[in-house]
């Protein structure tokens, strides 16, 4: 798919934390872009300084990037340029349905033509077990025609904000989403590969963080890169049989979003849930762990994800070792010693 990069699609980005701000950086390379953040004093901060200390600190943004504390005027940017803007939610999934609800009443306000919404936020809803799709589905009700989708891939928010080079997949129903995802951001060092497979892409990206846990966990414990392999194979296997059951396409995980945000997130540094897992491995409790403010996906959508593979019937071994490590109290070794004594089975 070859598009040409024109000024003339505008790019509200919603949500200024490190992922909205790194996504809203690399727009800029493409063109005009505004990023809303919910704190008013946030917003006049990156205003001023073109840093976002709070999530990014020592990185410079581009001075051509615009902020604002208002959503109104976020949204009315997005559809101000000469073809439909886009929207890019960079909100954690906890805040996926407000923001949702919130846009799509101003948009019915505007009446104006949208590319559409597009999510970056990865996980399960923890009371309901629903994944991002299907809770916008229920929150725009109010405009069904809005083209929606997803944005995903291996990804460190650091590394795209410092220019590093990444590659992205979106995935969305809507040809026109798609070529209008791939024109803010495809260029330079970014690329994007477009995809129909909404969930297999949100499944990917949901349960990586569970195995990055149990990879952190396994690094802990000093079981040796042998058994990191297996978890990572072993966990893709996972993924893979439950994206099936939801009716995922089973080629998008051996891809970005499937295999590619794996390996990341279970083996690079900046891994929030590998450093959880890692915590985890050397002794710690998960609530000693969230009280020294370190946060992970993983931990939140495992439960989630139990609950929702128990009621499809499907088989989640290393999930349910995660959960029962996190959440009963099960030493790790003995998890780990349970994983080890199962059956063998055929690959």
């Amino acid at each position: 798919m070859t598009l040409s990069h024109t000024s003339d699609q505008h790019v509200a980005v919603i949500g200024a934390g490190a992922w909205g701000t790194a996504l809203a950086a690399a727009a800029c390379n493409q063109g005009p872009v505004l990023l809303w953040a919910r704190d008013p004093v946030l917003a006049t901060q990156l205003a001023q300084t073109h840093r976002n200390d709070r999530y990014l600190p020592e990185i410079d943004l581009p001075a051509t990037l615009g902020f604002t504390a208002s959503l109104d005027d976020a949204v009315e940017f997005a559809t101000a340029g000469a073809r439909p803007g886009l929207i890019i939610l960079g909100v954690p999934l906890a805040g996926l349905r407000a923001a949702c609800l919130a846009v799509v009443q101003v948009l019915a306000r505007l009446n104006r033509p949208l590319a559409g919404l597009v999510w970056t936020c990865k996980g399960l809803e923890a009371d309901t077990g629903k994944l991002p799709s299907e809770i916008a589905k229920e929150a725009l009700t109010a405009l069904p025609a809005l083209a929606t989708g997803v944005l995903s891939g291996p990804s460190f928010a650091r590394e795209v904000a410092r220019g590093l080079p990444v590659a992205l997949t979106v995935a969305s129903q809507s040809e026109g989403l798609r070529e209008a995802t791939i024109s803010a951001f495809h260029g330079g060092t970014v690329r994007v590969y477009a995809s129909t497979d909404v969930i297999g892409v949100e499944v990917g990206g949901a349960l990586k963080n569970i195995m990055a846990i149990a990879c952190g966990i396994g690094d802990g414990l000093g079981l040796g890169t042998n058994a990191r392999a297996a978890i990572i194979t072993r966990g893709l296997a996972e993924i893979s049989r439950f994206g099936e059951a939801l009716g995922a396409q089973t080629s998008t995980f051996s891809g970005l979003t499937g295999l590619g945000d794996l390996v990341l997130t279970a083996t690079g540094d900046l891994s929030r849930n590998r450093q959880v897992g890692l915590a985890i491995g050397h002794g710690q409790s998960l609530s000693e762990i969230l009280a020294q403010g370190l946060t992970a996906e993983g931990a939140r959508c495992a439960q989630a994800v139990q609950l929702r593979a128990s009621a499809l019937g499907v088989d989640l071994p290393i999930t349910r070792a995660v959960c029962d490590i996190l959440f009963h109290q099960v030493p790790p070794k003995l998890a780990v010693s349970t994983l080890l004594s199962r059956d063998a089975t055929s690959e």
